[in-house]
């Protein structure tokens, strides 16, 4: 496993970490989801993420059980806070009463003192910046957060919370956690080049496409059972397309030229960027961690992107 620096800070990160969103604690078999972390943990993989919202905090129980094996200062640990825990007025978004209330429930959850990395899980247009951000500022001088992370901001929404804590200063944002892979490419418009500029890692999510990076999807109607597909309705049908499915079929054949699995190639293709510090997988099986966690070290000739690209087309 290779590491990489978080943007411009000095903590380093396994460029495969390990996500619970949509598994742990939900329709992934417990079992499963132990053991996942456990060989992640033996593959060199550093670095954990969760969230309150996961199951309404099942997730950050079962992963701070498993956690609670190793040595605290071995692995980093990343929550995050926005999405409502409660039917209250006062349940969700970053004011400081939510921010500060769920901190503390997510640590006495995952059974920690701290977290090393705590990110606004979305941009919050009802609260004030200089609100959310004096809140994680007092958490990282308390010591219960080391670094503060956004998730799904804009290059405006962070460009705002930097001038805020400039202005203040306050701790700043130094990583940011968007969706990337070959269907989704929006942040390399403005976001990457933002963060590039401003020294923010990027961390991403789903960069396997939810599953059809995998090449397990023959259909775009019909889905294999134990896929989230199959299990979970909304946004992972929607975007489940047979033209998507015929460029996986084409990025196979790449793929293979290369000794590798499509998942590897799609993995190692959203690492190409320098400012990508590490792809956050979801596994529902031990073994797609251990696929997966081949894909850290695989570089991509400038002939092979070539290749990607021209498969690609319009999801470019």
């Amino acid at each position: 496993m290779r590491y990489r620096r978080l943007g411009r800070t000095g903590l380093k990160v396994s460029e495969i970490s390990l996500g619970s969103w949509l598994t742990y604690g939900g329709y992934v078999e417990r079992q499963n989801a132990i053991r996942s972390i456990e060989i992640a943990y033996d593959l060199g993989i550093n670095f954990f993420d969760t969230a309150n919202v996961y199951e309404r905090g099942a997730a950050e129980k079962l992963v701070g059980e498993v956690l609670r094996n190793y040595p605290r200062d071995s692995y980093v640990l990343a929550t995050k806070v926005f999405w409502p825990m409660g039917d209250g007025p006062n349940d969700r978004g970053l004011s400081r009463k939510h921010v500060m209330e769920q901190a503390h429930a997510s640590l006495k959850r995952l059974g920690v003192d701290y977290v090393d990395i705590y990110y606004c899980h979305r941009f919050d247009p009802e609260t004030p910046v200089d609100e959310t951000m004096r809140a994680f500022d007092d958490l990282v001088r308390q010591g219960k957060v080391l670094y503060i992370g956004v998730s799904e901001w804009t290059a405006a929404n962070m460009a705002e919370a930097l001038a805020v804590a400039d202005r203040y200063l306050l701790d700043r944002i130094v990583v940011t956690q968007p969706i990337y892979n070959m269907f989704n490419r929006y942040i390399e418009k403005e976001v990457i080049p933002f963060c590039e500029r401003q020294g923010i890692g990027q961390v991403v999510f789903s960069p396997l496409a939810q599953g059809l990076l995998t090449g397990k999807y023959k259909s775009a109607t019909e889905y294999p059972p134990d896929s989230r597909a199959a299990k979970i309705d909304g946004t992972i049908r929607k975007n489940i397309t047979e033209e998507r499915i015929a460029k996986v079929e084409q990025l196979k054949s790449v793929a293979a030229d290369l000794g590798i699995t499509v998942a590897q190639l799609a993995l190692a293709w959203t690492l190409r960027q320098p400012i990508v510090a590490s792809a956050l997988i979801g596994a529902s099986r031990p073994e797609q961690v251990e696929e997966n966690a081949k894909a850290s070290g695989v570089e991509l000739s400038q002939d092979v992107l070539d290749r990607i690209e021209e498969i690609l087309g319009s999801e470019s």
